[in-house]
């Protein structure tokens, strides 16, 4: 088995290789160039107890061993970008053969590996690998099927540890004791008893992993939670039919891109899936499709087992950004379906097996490469849209311009590059697309007042009059607008009022009033 392991192994990282050429992109600047948090060893041990995004950008979250293990990176590369892409493409390595291993227990070597081999290629993944910030979805992916492994064998401690590399790496790690029970339920009997044969391995194990699971909960409730702010823009205002009529074509969306990735995208938000207000019929399929995932899990437990984990698997770590019982920061990511690929992984293993017994070894092996090479095909075709931040938009105007996302975007450049006319447009086309984002007004808002067209300005800022939602941008350009009005002591008030109700904010204020 050890050189199956290699060639997967292998066959993840050298895809990405290529990326060791590639800059930091988006978020890679805010989580790690411009934190000092992940800057050192020292720092990021002492930012613990720091939000994930930094605290005045008012984002939350909470996730202490992803900026740990950039600040070792760091420390080791001296900043150099190349290198943390190299360790992402390494732990996509790990993940790989750790599946593989998770999966040999009910596939053979070979049939195992052939999953193995379209996990690594899956080009849903290249979001997760290429992107550097995508390295919490990695070390969570390897914590919860580390966890898996350890808790087969008996290993309690080894468990826990992994499940809080899980847990503290991405808050989707919570699931990592309810893949453990449904492993458990595939196969009761763990591959090791305990060293002393008491039986009380299990007892500790639940004990500790409790204690770890309620310890990252009231941390991250504590420090990472900022309420409605978490929510993605195009969830503001809506109720829970309003949620679900976004949610559920989504759900559709994950399902048709891990079977058919030709069309990706780095935003999945108004109108790449769009913003209904009512049910659809794209609703109706994806609540139907969220109904056939877990009961696959049900259905294949005696009959498939590898499909029935990997459903069971894709089900729970794609549940906490689903949108279906609570409003998460996205409509859809493709990281997010990190470990959800382990399903159609999963199937092409199985199918390979069946396929083997019927028209011979041949056919299966020669239909599997076909399908793995396809992917690896598109996935190192969708590689260089993360190459750099000039990259990543051209690609998602050229491949979706009813993104409204890619037109802010492309306003902010224009608008920097001083092209006041083009950043009027591209505001103006966003708008256009979906109005509901209080940020892109702000922002929108601040430019117009740039422009001396404070009409306009006041205008997008009466739009946020009535929502808390988005209030600190909305309080930015108010107080630009009251300066541009030669209003100092109505700015100066708003100052004041933000500086005191968001830790950091004074900061952003300071150079305009002095």
């Amino acid at each position: 088995m050890r050189r199956e392991l290699l060639f997967v192994f292998l066959a993840a990282v050298l895809l990405y290789v290529p990326t060791s050429r590639y800059g930091y992109v988006q978020d890679d600047r805010a989580i790690i160039v411009s934190n000092p948090a992940a800057h050192s060893v020292g720092a990021a041990l002492g930012a613990f107890d720091d939000p994930y995004w930094p605290r005045e950008s008012g984002a939350g979250l909470y996730r202490p061993v992803t900026i740990l293990s950039f600040a070792i990176d760091w420390t080791l590369s001296g900043g150099r970008a190349g290198w943390f892409h190299i360790v992402n493409a390494l732990w996509h390595g790990l993940v790989t053969v750790l599946l593989v291993l998770v999966l040999v227990r009910w596939l053979p070597p070979l049939a195992a590996t052939a999953a193995g081999a379209v996990f690594a290629w899956h080009p849903v993944h290249v979001e997760a690998v290429a992107s550097i910030v995508g390295r919490a979805e990695l070390l969570a992916a390897a914590g919860i099927l580390g966890a898996v492994l350890a808790a087969r064998r008996g290993w309690w401690l080894g468990t826990v540890v992994c499940a809080a590399l899980a847990m503290f790496s991405k808050e989707h790690g919570v699931i990592v004791g309810v893949v453990i029970l449904l492993d458990t339920w595939l196969c009761p009997r763990a591959l090791t008893p305990s060293p002393d044969g008491s039986g009380r391995t299990g007892v500790r194990l639940w004990i500790a992993l409790g204690i770890v699971t309620a310890a990252f909960l009231t941390a991250w409730v504590a420090v990472g939670w900022v309420g409605e702010n978490d929510a993605a823009a195009v969830f503001y205002g809506r109720g829970v039919s309003g949620r679900l009529a976004i949610a559920l074509p989504a759900v559709l969306r994950a399902v048709w891109v891990l079977i058919w990735p030709a069309s990706l995208s780095v935003d999945y938000g108004p109108q790449v899936i769009p913003a209904r207000a009512g049910f659809s019929l794209a609703a109706l399929l994806g609540c139907c499709v969220a109904l056939l995932v877990p009961a696959l899990a049900l259905w294949c437990r005696r009959r498939a087992p590898p499909i029935s984990f990997a459903a069971g698997l894709a089900t729970l770590s794609y549940l906490p950004t689903a949108n279906l019982f609570f409003a998460s920061g996205v409509a859809l990511a493709e990281r997010n379906l990190y470990l959800a690929v382990a399903l159609p992984a999963a199937l092409v293993g199985w199918a390979g097996t069946q396929l083997a017994t019927r028209r011979g070894a041949r056919a299966a092996a020669v239909a599997t490469a076909m399908l793995v090479v396809a992917a690896g095909a598109r996935a190192l075709a969708r590689l260089p849209a993360w190459r750099d931040n000039r990259s990543q938009l051209l690609t998602l105007l050229a491949d979706h311009p009813e993104s409204y996302r890619a037109h802010a975007s492309a306003a902010a450049v224009l608008a920097g590059l001083h092209d006041s006319a083009g950043a009027r447009r591209e505001y103006r086309t966003a708008d256009s697309l979906f109005s509901g984002d209080p940020y892109l007004d702000g922002a929108h808002a601040i430019f117009l007042i740039g422009i001396g067209d404070t009409a306009a300005a006041a205008s997008l800022i009466d739009r946020r009059n009535d929502t808390k939602v988005g209030e600190r941008m909305t309080l930015r350009a108010r107080f630009l607008l009251e300066l541009a009005r030669k209003h100092p002591t109505q700015a100066r008030a708003i100052a004041d009022s933000a500086g005191k109700r968001w830790v950091g904010e004074g900061a952003w204020y300071r150079p305009h009033v002095q």
